[in-house]
């Protein structure tokens, strides 16, 4: 697989998790994104903000995300992202796209 597949499929699956944890809050600040990733993978997934801020950067140019500062929970400005309408249908692409992708990895695991 070439690298530029490989950051290809990277970046979709950070885009996934990103847009998929957006889809079930109103809105979250980077950290509380990060966190809540991290929690939910039982401490399997860490999301660091090298990655995080840029992906959030790109999916906020590419329409997916919308943000606007405000204060956090504790008394800090923070950049707060929430999933837009054609976040939700990319979103609905990516789960699809990973779905095949996990199907095809099982089947060479039983069958190879």
């Amino acid at each position: 697989m070439g690298t530029t597949k490989r950051t290809d499929q990277l970046l979709g699956t950070l885009d996934l998790l990103v847009l998929r944890v957006l889809s079930t809050a109103d809105t979250l600040h980077g950290f509380a994104i990060t966190e809540r990733i991290h929690a939910v993978s039982v401490d399997a997934l860490r999301i660091e903000e090298g990655s995080l801020y840029p992906a959030l950067h790109r999916m906020d140019e590419a329409g997916w995300v919308k943000s606007e500062w405000g204060v956090s929970e504790n008394n800090r400005r923070a950049r707060y992202y929430q999933i837009t309408n054609a976040g939700r249908r990319h979103l609905a692409h990516l789960e699809g796209d990973w779905a095949k992708h996990v199907e095809a990895v099982k089947r060479v695991l039983k069958h190879a």
